[in-house]
């Protein structure tokens, strides 16, 4: 399977671990950084990468790591056709629900709750969880897409 990685300094270090990991695993790694560790880098400048190329790449998935892996899935969730769940530990439940009933494309996993070894666990639980394609996760996939779509235009900078 091709996957595509990317990583802000908190995770970088979870990152490089489960690259390897991957390799060993046969799967074909593409790693869109951080390449080094950088206190100062920002999580958007990686993870925008990784949600165009599995965007762009059907069939492809994509790992983004970060300190709770809450940012990098808001950042990557505003591509359309990306859906990103996040996991930092509590029910493997989550993650197996992700793949079957919204076909979740990449995987945002907060390297400060997690070991190497609990990450692994969720990767293989996510990689190996296929979608269900029943009508209706099918019927509200589109409609998430199309709320992308509805609102491209309505980008609202106010609250910040």
């Amino acid at each position: 399977m091709r996957i595509y990685l990317g990583a802000d300094h908190a995770g970088y270090e979870l990152k490089e671990k489960i690259k390897l990991w991957l390799k060993e695993k046969n799967h074909e790694v593409f790693d869109e950084g951080a390449f080094t560790f950088d206190k100062d880098d920002d999580y958007p400048d990686f993870v925008k990468i990784v949600a165009q190329q599995v965007a762009g790449d059907s069939g492809s998935m994509g790992i983004i790591f970060g300190g709770s892996g809450q940012g990098e899935a808001m950042a990557v969730n505003r591509f359309k056709g990306i859906r990103a769940v996040v996991y930092y530990g509590h029910s493997l439940e989550v993650v197996r629900l992700s793949r079957e009933h919204n076909n979740s494309n990449i995987l945002s996993l907060g390297a400060r709750f997690l070991t190497a070894e609990e990450a692994e666990e969720v990767i293989t639980i996510w990689l190996t969880t296929k979608f269900s394609g029943d009508d209706r996760h099918i019927r509200r996939l589109i409609k998430i897409d199309q709320l992308l779509i509805d609102n491209n235009n309505d980008d609202n900078y106010d609250d910040f």
